[in-house]
Parts: C-alpha cells; structure tokens; sequence
C-alpha cells in the first residue's frame, strides 16, 4: 500500500521538532508498491528524493522541494539457525529498539549494546550506527532493498556496503538512490559481551550477573542519564562524530591535555571523544538563542524551543570552529543537513 500526501509537514518527522514542509510525501510498506507506484507515476521519478525514517539523524534547515519516502516495511522473521547463530531478517520500518529488545528476549547475542539507539531499521546499514565499542556491521549479513534509477529489487552482501566509521555506500554512492526494505542480521547464541567501552562494565555490575539483559539495562541507563528525550526536548542524539587522528597527533595533544580520551582503532590512527573536545572548549551547556548544548552531554545539541534548523546549524559551526582553534582537530557532522 501506498499514500502520496503534499505539502505535507515534517515537524513530527524529525526528532528536533524543526517545522519543514515536504513538496511530496510517500509512505510505503511493501516492495512490490513501491516498484508498482513509480512505474505508473514516472514523473515523480524526476523529483530530488530523500528517505526519512524516523527523522532521528536529519536537521532540517529549509522545506524539501521533492519527494520524501518514508518506508514503513514491517516485521521480524526467523529465517534459519543453528546450534551457534541465528539469521533474522527485519523490515525498514521496524523500531530499531524493538528489534534489540525481541533479539536479547530471544537470548540472541550482538546488539545489545546497541539499545535504546533511536531510529528504525532502514537507517542502520545506512549510517552503519554503533555505541559502546559496537557497531551494525559487526551483526549485518546483507541488506536488501530497491534500486529506484532501475527500479530494481537488489541486495548487498556485507562486504558490498562498504562499511566505515558511521559511514556506507548507501550514505555515499548509492544516497537516495538505493531504498532499504530489510536488513538481514546474523546473531550469535553464545555470549561475547563487549563491556570495555567506558563505564558500561562498572553500570552492568550494579544490576547482577553479566548477563543481556541486564547489558541493555545498562547501556538504557547510561545512556538515559545523558541524552534527553526528543519526545520532551528536541534534538538528534550524538550531533557530531568522534575524530579520527593520527596516532602521531594524539600524542602531541596528550602531552597537552593527559585526560584526553582515545580509543584505538588501527592502521596507526585513534578515535578521539569529540564530546571531551567541546566540553573542553566551553562548551557544555551553553545556551545561543533558542539552542544549547546538552548540560550532560556536549555531544548533543538540543532546541531549547522554536529553534530554526539554521539556528542549530549555526550553533554547530561556532562549535566546530572553536574546537579547531584551540585543539586543531576538524569536528565532522553525525547528523545530516538538509537544506539550504
């Protein structure tokens, strides 16, 4: 099934609350309707496309002249196991959350660290999302989808979607080009906790024995004691990726400041805390009209409330700026821009 709206608006759309119209507005749940609805519409075909799921990555700094997809592909299928995995298949329009919480009932080891992450399935190949030392590619087997020049259903295996820092060929070559309809993960039946990652070990500790359930207890408190809820205060989560520096250049700053967190990550480079970086820099809490930073996380910039996508914008340049100055490091956007 199919539904074309104008003018449609994407307030409700995008987890900063940013009011923006859509020119065309098109939910879908199957592959088949969207294959069938483009062949009998080929000029929408023409328009400039942008796939919007739960809006959670997007800041919207004007209107969209073109045409939204908002895929709303359901369901989570068992398609085979054995006695060390299990392959589950799942829409792009499922809840991401949902899924991790039906994978850790089900005793399926792999994305539990990934809980409370917000966002739905189409998205995760896409941005290849991660936390606590985790990320998607490490569970992905294959990720199936349409191709909307071609109109062609195709699948990528693992090695095909070019997987790197929070980063893909879907979000490069292939951007509003290729449509995720479901995502193929492959989930282990053994426990591998992955508990390194900053305080998680110590928070799992406080509810018991190690264990998945109380691994995704602890990843939802920690990340519960730090990020807002956009339901009550609007914002897109981590606003800016973790650097990636030279091992040479890491050096250098930890000469200057010791405290600094980073985190190797091979080929003779590491991950620097770009949220250590913009509280150094004066950062967390501040407010700028009707925008701040997150007075528990720097990493997130939230609307205050009424804020514009270009006040936002603009409050996240002053920051990259300021961090270049003082550590010369170059801080890049997790979130994505729309707009002008």
């Amino acid at each position: 099934m199919v539904h074309l709206s104008h003018n449609f608006s994407l307030k409700d759309n995008n987890t900063f609350g940013i009011p923006a119209l859509a020119k065309h507005y098109l939910t879908v749940d199957s592959s088949d309707d969207i294959i069938s609805f483009f062949r009998e519409n080929p000029l929408v075909m023409n328009e400039n496309r942008l796939f919007l799921g739960a809006g959670s990555n997007i800041l919207f700094v004007s209107d969209f002249n073109g045409l939204v997809i908002h895929p709303e592909i359901s369901g989570i299928c068992l398609i085979s196991e054995n006695e060390d995995n299990v392959i589950i298949e799942a829409g792009a329009g499922e809840v991401w959350d949902h899924f991790v919480a039906f994978c850790v009932e089900n005793g399926w080891h792999g994305v539990e660290n990934l809980s409370l992450i917000p966002g739905n399935i189409g998205a995760v190949p896409v941005q290849n999302i991660g936390a606590y030392g985790i990320e998607a590619e490490s569970v992905i087997l294959e990720v199936k989808g349409i191709d909307l020049n071609t109109l062609e259903n195709k699948s990528f295996t693992k090695d095909e979607c070019n997987f790197s820092y929070r980063n893909s060929i879907f979000k490069e070559k292939l951007k509003e080009q290729f449509l995720v309809t479901s995502v193929m993960f492959v989930l282990s039946k053994h426990p591998n906790f992955q508990l390194k990652y900053g305080a998680l070990e110590a928070e799992v500790n406080k509810f018991g024995e190690i264990n998945l359930l109380n691994v995704r207890k602890a990843v939802i408190a920690i990340r519960e004691s730090k990020l807002p809820d956009p339901l009550k205060v609007g914002n897109a989560g981590s606003f800016f990726k973790n650097p990636i520096v030279s091992n040479a250049a890491a050096v250098e700053l930890k000469k200057r400041y010791p405290e600094l967190p980073v985190y190797p990550v091979g080929s003779g480079q590491v991950k620097i805390a770009a949220g250590w970086l913009i509280e150094k820099a004066g950062w967390k809490g501040k407010s700028v009209g009707n925008t701040a930073v997150h007075d528990k996380q720097a990493l997130v910039i939230i609307n205050t409330g009424g804020a514009t996508g270009k006040e936002i914008l603009n409050l996240s340049e002053m920051i990259v700026a300021d961090v270049l100055q003082k550590f010369n490091v170059q801080l890049e956007r997790e979130v994505q821009v729309n707009g002008d």
